[in-house]
């Protein structure tokens, strides 16, 4: 049994994307970070850093694994099924290189952005130019890896893409007035948003977890 705790953040819906795309049977716990749920005792030991998502996983002889870190989880899942990750050669280690390309740096970037120049109350000129220049500079790499390949990491949908796409939602969306018409000249990853985002399971993860 797979029980995933989560929220409605870009980190968040990767997970829901995922196991949409691989058709498992899952429970889906809503981990409200707005009222500091991820601060509960249930919650860090599952996930001690105090960040969604975090996965159990309860095995047919009643053997329990969790895991924290949204790309832990995309590779954990990808290797259990053995769907959206290549087994070995190169083009695992493309998939791979992506996948933390997006943990190291995309999110990151973009949820900084996010924090100075939408959500702190004190406006820091100097760190939202910053990041302004480093998600700029990030989509960037992005339309050009597209131009050159249907998905992120090659001629293959991957978890690489699972794990970009919520963000270059968010980059299109959310941090639109930080951002601006910066998308509009990225013309490889439009394409990539349009056709990441017709794929009815990542329509259904999208829109998951269900709050009020």
């Amino acid at each position: 049994m797979l029980t995933l705790h989560t929220w409605t953040t870009p980190n968040g819906r990767k997970i829901p994307i995922m196991l949409e795309e691989l058709g498992l049977e899952y429970d889906i716990l809503a981990v409200d970070i707005g009222k500091g749920e991820q601060f509960t005792p249930e919650f860090l030991a599952m996930s001690p850093n105090n960040k969604i998502p975090a996965l159990e996983h309860v095995d047919a002889d009643g053997n329990k694994l969790t895991i924290f870190e949204s790309g832990a989880i995309l590779q954990y899942l990808a290797e259990k099924t053995g769907q959206l990750l290549p087994a070995a050669g190169p083009a695992r280690y493309q998939v791979l290189e992506w996948l933390h390309w997006q943990i190291g740096g995309l999110g990151p970037m973009f949820g900084q952005l996010g924090f100075f120049a939408l959500r702190s109350e004190e406006k820091s000129p100097l760190a939202i130019d910053r990041f302004v220049e480093e998600a700029d500079r990030l989509m960037g790499v992005m339309d050009k890896q597209l131009s050159k390949h249907p998905y992120i990491a090659g001629a293959q949908y991957s978890i690489a893409d699972i794990a970009c796409y919520p963000w270059a939602v968010a980059a299109r969306d959310k941090l639109k007035p930080a951002v601006g018409d910066k998308l509009a000249d990225k013309p490889h990853l439009n394409r990539w948003l349009d056709m990441i985002g017709a794929r009815p399971a990542v329509q259904r993860g999208m829109a998951l977890p269900k709050v009020d």
